[in-house]
């Protein structure tokens, strides 16, 4: 069987298409555009004149909300739980920023249990223990009850969920920077 050459499509690039072919895709990515971070000054100063109060203080009605949003701290602690157990598992452990990131995954579930026992316990706190409006002004006079002493413990669970959210930072900051000298290692 004779095969002919001449019908079949050849791509022969001269050397200086090549080139321009290569600048193109080997080149680093443009930055974004940095406009809408220039924009927030201004937006955050337009704010302080036509803010309105937010009401962003989420109470949980008796008893739907409180449900809803216990069973939303379980579904959380389930996956955090999860998380931290696949990475050991397929061992992304080895590397520091799935490391990190598995810290944070069990800091997260320590602070959703936290969370968890803290929404219980103030259904526990007699309501005559809080002075002032449901508001940031409200106080709480704990005295010598017992679950107000536990509420006011409870209430300190951003020690738990602060630090977690800057291992998960760190991890990912961390991955991002392999991701990075492994292409640097790669170019040259």
């Amino acid at each position: 069987m004779n095969v002919s050459l001449k019908n079949r499509p050849t791509r022969i690039m001269s050397i200086r298409s090549a080139d321009l072919y290569a600048s193109k895709v080997l080149a680093k990515p443009e930055k974004p555009r940095m406009m809408p971070i220039k924009l927030l000054p201004g937006l955050l100063v337009l704010s302080l004149f036509v803010c309105e109060p937010a009401m962003a203080i989420q109470s949980h009605p008796a008893p739907e909300g409180l449900y809803a949003h216990q069973v939303a701290h379980v579904c959380f602690i389930v996956s955090m739980g999860f998380l931290a157990y696949w990475l050991e598992v397929n061992r992304f452990t080895c590397q520091k920023g799935w490391r990190h990131i598995q810290i944070a995954a069990i800091l997260f579930l320590c602070w959703n249990v936290i969370a968890v026992f803290g929404h219980w316990v103030e259904e526990k706190v007699p309501r005559e223990l809080f002075v002032g409006d449901p508001d940031w002004s409200q106080r709480l006079v704990s005295g010598d009850n017992i679950w107000a002493n536990c509420f006011y413990v409870l209430k300190l669970d951003h020690l738990i969920c602060v630090p977690a959210i800057i291992f998960l930072y760190i991890g990912i900051k961390r991955l991002y920077m392999d991701v990075l000298h492994r292409g640097k290692a790669g170019d040259g």
